[in-house]
């Protein structure tokens, strides 16, 4: 077997993830795993005896896991940098609500040792890619996890878009913006936009108009295999298009974006199987006081002469 070897991802505009960093190095240096950091991050985290990797995809290949400390912000950075090697990606919650993370900031000892012990499981979150075309022809070419969202670009005006479904119009929206997001996604930019919470294991896009006049113009939730197109009508403001908050293209009057499912998904390393209703109410801090759960059946009494001398319960 080779050396096995994991790839840190830092938040080094934190004090508290270089810290943390450097706990991670030390204690995975000491269970014998090669640690690889990014170069532009080995001085902020000043750690000798690392390897640093160009910030690139081939900083990830053959590497078990990478582990992403900071917010969901530094996750989405990671996850652009290492999908096409498909190496999972496993966060440590150093910013506010940490919807991608695994873990919390006190559990990071714990979680080290998690990762030397090999004791993780593996998921696939889907992904959308995304092509814009303007004037008959391919301007861009994008993906994201989270979400693809046509905005508009100047405050004062209102976007006017028509959106598609598998190839028919749908309904035109003056609006601020359409969001076109997966089931990870629905906790993020989508969930401030009034759409649903869709559950991981659930397979569908959701098409989220963003303050729209309109009579209709509710949130959608359609398959995953359908394809979505949003097109800037002409006359309206220009555009831009923003995909996970981190790749933008501007779209002028004219251009349109279509939406498929990605390709490739993005793999996610899992500590906790637990229920994703449970993360909910973690993360959100909802109110579940007064929750019993589904009554229970009482125990039968005792039987015989452990119950008492005449067969009755004391």
């Amino acid at each position: 077997m080779g050396e096995r070897s994991v790839l840190v991802v830092t938040h080094t505009g934190r004090r508290e993830a270089v810290r943390s960093a450097q706990l991670v190095i030390e204690r995975l240096s000491a269970a014998g795993i090669s640690v690889r950091v990014l170069e532009g991050e080995a001085e902020a985290i000043g750690c000798s005896g690392v390897d640093v990797r160009p910030g690139t995809a081939a900083a990830a290949e053959d590497a078990e896991v990478v582990m992403v400390l900071g917010g969901d912000g530094t996750l989405l950075r990671a996850a652009d940098l290492v999908r096409p090697a498909g190496t999972p990606l496993l966060g440590v919650n150093l910013g506010h609500v940490g919807f991608l993370a695994e873990a919390e900031r006190e559990d990071l000892t714990a979680t080290v040792e998690r990762v030397a012990a090999r004791r993780y499981d593996v998921e696939e979150r889907m992904t959308i890619d995304v092509v814009v075309r303007m004037n008959g022809g391919i301007a861009g070419t994008t993906w994201a996890l989270n979400e693809a969202t046509v905005e508009k670009a100047e405050r004062e005006r209102m976007l006017e878009v028509v959106a598609e479904i598998d190839g028919r119009p749908l309904s035109n929206w003056g609006c601020d913006g359409v969001v076109c997001a997966t089931p990870t996604g629905s906790t993020a930019y989508a969930f401030s936009a009034g759409g649903p919470v869709v559950w991981p294991e659930v397979e569908a896009m959701l098409v989220v108009p963003i303050s729209a006049h309109a009579l209709f113009a509710r949130p959608l939730v359609v398959s995953p295999r359908s394809a979505v197109a949003m097109e800037v009508l002409p006359g309206t403001p220009r555009a831009v298009l923003w995909c996970d908050g981190r790749r933008t293209l501007d779209l002028p009057p004219g251009a349109r974006v279509e939406v498929r499912r990605g390709a490739h998904p993005v793999r996610l390393a899992r500590l906790h199987l637990t229920p994703f209703t449970d993360r909910l109410v973690t993360k959100f801090g909802l109110p579940v006081t007064g929750w019993r759960g589904r009554a229970r059946k009482p125990a039968p009494p005792p039987e015989g002469p452990e119950a008492g001398g005449d067969g009755s319960v004391p």
